[in-house]
């Protein structure tokens, strides 16, 4: 074994480590993993083996002729260095403080014992913001006083993502107490490695940024052996910022009259909306589509409302697995009927028992996920869901249904609306009088600017809105993708193996449906981050939305470089709107929570996602390559070889930075710029397995084609396991995205 390869065994050593100890947390439990694991003196020692190792392999080597180089890998050092101090000096605590009583002490997490600060603080007053014209809590507002011993005061005003600072300690909203009279702050002290991390991290960019211009580093080396690809790079880097109706269905109101009901505004999930978001929501829950038999979702849900009897014998609730053998519904489909023996027997209390009672039960999800939707039936027919009456008392604006209980001094007129203009829309319902019953949800509605008129949203708003749900098409435009992706594909590959130009009519109609898409999905961005107040950027089906408009965008900037740029960007675009679409399905368009209301929130995730892109690309580039090697073609492979190195640099960069971004984000909003949570652990063990893959030169077994490009499709499965695999086995508290 040579010198040079101690550092690369030990950094799998690491990875393989942070790989076993995310499982270990997931089967033992979280402090398990930080006591045996993230916080034992043996995985210290291999961080501390791994740095010294890699500095002696970088002075041995004679790196100093290449100072972009010698500065990442020591940027790398300060970081540790930086998470050495803290993890030994660094304390995180929590203290508990009510209005008037003054604290010195706060309770750490770690020691789990009381210590003392140099001052005391006292709570002068508490505040809860709420989203306007909502119950809904918005902010956290604590405004502290920080007392020294010599008597000076100094006045901190503690919120979500404003931190309040004091000779060294940093302190951060929590929570509070029920009666609002008291509060519970996050307590950071950490002078020294907050700061030599920092420094790190300053590094790291800096370091990046010049392994990317200057000409004796690896990145320039390519381009200068593949000069047409120069400004491709750079350009890159810079732009990144069933529809037929059944014979016969349960009974509706008319298109135009449900289009009317869907006109009302609702307060639905913290946020005042359109009946029509509430409509598609209920619709996509239950059937998984936002339409049903060529009814659209405004049809389904007014069907329910005013035809109840009609609808609950109708086959629209999707089960899954064993909640499908429980229920004894022989399709995919169930009617709400199916739940019940008789008028009590609910078929799914046995094993929903078992489940609370903390027995293992056979897909308790898709168990627990049907009984979800019946629940939101059972909130529609007892009235809860329906909030559309605003009233204003001395607690505020608050949104009532027609089961709500009704304050004692409202006067008579109003407490009659509330009570009984929902049963009048019901008699016009039945009698077909839609007409009528336009004219009633027109006095509602009226009803509703009148009362909240302050807090409604504005009319561009709500028409944006309502031009976003209709325009959200999400599954049609995914398969759409990726049946042209797959055609494309098998056309481009004959054109290239045959070293032809593809023909004219494939390229413009490639381009065309990329370029149309890309509009699309700037549109749909664009009307979602009008409607929800801030940038798309905050969940799974966000990010994996995003995602495939970066996957369009660099395949338009690559498209006259590399031939068959073209049907791996269909390919991708579509996979990522497939997995939007099956993670959350038109999902919800909520309130941002106030510690995702960051900047740095959105450009964490837009740079990893750009980075993702990028990597799927070497992955399908990877498989086109062996592809080619198997059938005898090196000269291709070697071709898709050096393309594959060329988006590998900026990729890793990419990712790299947004990891490190995302870590200062933390720390302004937890105190802690590294949790060892699982998203976290799998995002640095993705960017160490492609890392390896910038190392060709010490690796030489990756300077052969073959092997290059096996790696470089395996190393996509830490990508799925970082992005679908933690969401869906580890957990934690990035599980949402």
């Amino acid at each position: 074994m040579k010198t040079r390869h101690i550092p690369f065994i030990l950094l799998a050593v690491v990875a393989v480590v942070l790989t076993t100890a995310t499982f270990v947390e997931k089967r033992f439990g979280t402090e398990m993993a930080r006591e045996h694991i993230y916080g034992a003196w043996w995985f210290i020692v291999l961080w501390a083996l791994l740095a010294v190792s890699s500095l002696a392999v970088l002075f041995k080597s004679k790196m100093l002729h290449r100072p972009a180089t010698l500065l990442l890998h020591c940027s790398f050092v300060v970081i540790l260095l930086g998470a050495f101090i803290t993890h030994y000096h660094g304390r995180q605590g929590t203290i508990h403080l009510r209005i008037g009583e003054p604290q010195t002490t706060f309770y750490d997490n770690e020691s789990h014992q009381s210590l003392s600060m140099p001052f005391n603080l006292t709570l002068h007053n508490f505040t809860v913001e709420t989203y306007p014209g909502t119950l809904s809590p918005m902010d956290f507002i604590s405004e502290v006083d920080a007392t020294d011993n010599n008597g000076d005061s100094t006045r901190l005003r503690l919120s979500m993502n404003r931190i309040g600072q004091h000779h060294g300690y940093r302190f951060y909203q929590s929570g509070y107490d029920e009666d609002r009279l008291g509060t519970v702050i996050s307590v950071s002290h950490d002078p020294w490695g907050i700061g030599i991390t920092y420094a790190g991290y300053a590094l790291l960019f800096l370091s990046m940024l010049l392994l990317l211009v200057l000409p004796n580093e690896g990145f320039r080396r390519l381009l200068k052996e593949h000069p047409r690809k120069t400004a491709l790079m750079f350009l890159l880097l810079a732009s990144s910022c069933h529809l037929s109706a059944s014979a016969s269905q349960p009974r509706t109101l008319s298109r135009s009259a449900a289009e009317e009901f869907g006109n009302l505004y609702v307060y639905y999930s913290g946020r005042i909306c359109p009946m029509q978001t509430l409509a598609r929501d209920f619709t996509t829950k239950l059937y998984g589509k936002p339409a049903y038999k060529g009814l659209t979702a405004e049809q389904v849900l007014t069907g329910w409302i005013f035809f109840p009897t009609e609808w609950t014998s109708e086959p629209i609730i999707k089960v899954k697995g064993s909640a499908r053998e429980i229920i004894g519904c022989k399709g995919r489909y169930a009617s709400y009927d199916d739940f019940f023996n008789g008028p009590n027997g609910y078929k799914l209390d046995a094993k929903l028992g078992d489940i609370r009672a903390g027995m293992a039960v056979d897909n308790a999800r898709s168990i627990n996920e049907a009984d979800e939707k019946m629940n939101i039936l059972l909130m529609l027919f007892n009235g809860e869901l329906l909030k559309i009456y605003p009233y204003q008392d001395q607690d505020g604006l608050r949104w009532l249904s027609q089961s709500t209980r009704l304050p004692e001094d409202m006067e008579q007129n109003t407490w009659f609306f509330i009570k009984k203009s929902q049963d009048y829309m019901g008699e016009l319902a039945w009698m077909n009088r839609f007409n009528d019953l336009k004219a009633t949800i027109l006095k509602i509605k009226a009803y509703q600017e009148k009362e909240a008129q302050s807090v409604l949203p504005s009319a561009r708003l709500f028409t944006a809105e309502r031009v976003y749900n209709r325009a959200n098409m999400t599954r049609p435009l995914a398969m759409l993708l990726l049946t042209a992706g797959i055609l494309a594909f098998f056309a481009y590959l004959y054109y290239w193996l045959k070293q032809r130009r593809p023909a004219r009519i494939l390229r413009m109609t490639s381009m065309g449906l990329i370029v149309l898409s890309s509009a699309y999905m700037i549109l749909m961005c664009c009307l979602r981050g009008y409607v929800s107040g801030h940038l798309p950027l905050t969940n799974g089906y966000e990010t994996m939305q995003f995602m495939s408009l970066c996957t369009l965008l660099t395949t338009l900037f690559l498209r006259n470089k590399y031939q068959l740029v073209a049907p791996f960007g269909l390919l991708i675009a579509g996979l990522t709107l497939l997995v939007s679409m099956m993670g959350e399905a038109n999902p919800q368009i909520t309130p941002l929570m106030p510690v995702l209301a960051s900047p740095l929130l959105s450009l964490h995730v837009s740079i990893i996602m750009l980075a993702y892109a990028l990597l799927a690309f070497t992955m399908l580039n990877g498989i086109t390559a062996i592809g080619c090697h198997l059938s005898g073609r090196e000269e291709h492979a070697r071709q898709l070889t050096s393309v594959s190195q060329l988006l590998l640099y900026p990729a890793v960069f990419c990712l790299a930075a947004g990891i490190f971004v995302g870590a200062i984000w933390a720390n302004q909003s937890w105190g802690r710029y590294w949790g060892w949570d699982p998203k976290e652990v799998w995002a640095l063990i993705t960017l160490i397995v492609y890392s390896i893959a910038l190392h060709r030169q010490s690796m030489r077994w990756l300077q052969k084609p073959l092997a290059f490009h096996l790696y470089m499709v395996a190393a996509f499965l830490s990508i799925l396991m970082t992005y679908f695999g933690v969401n869906f086995f580890l957990g934690g508290m990035h599980s949402y995205a």
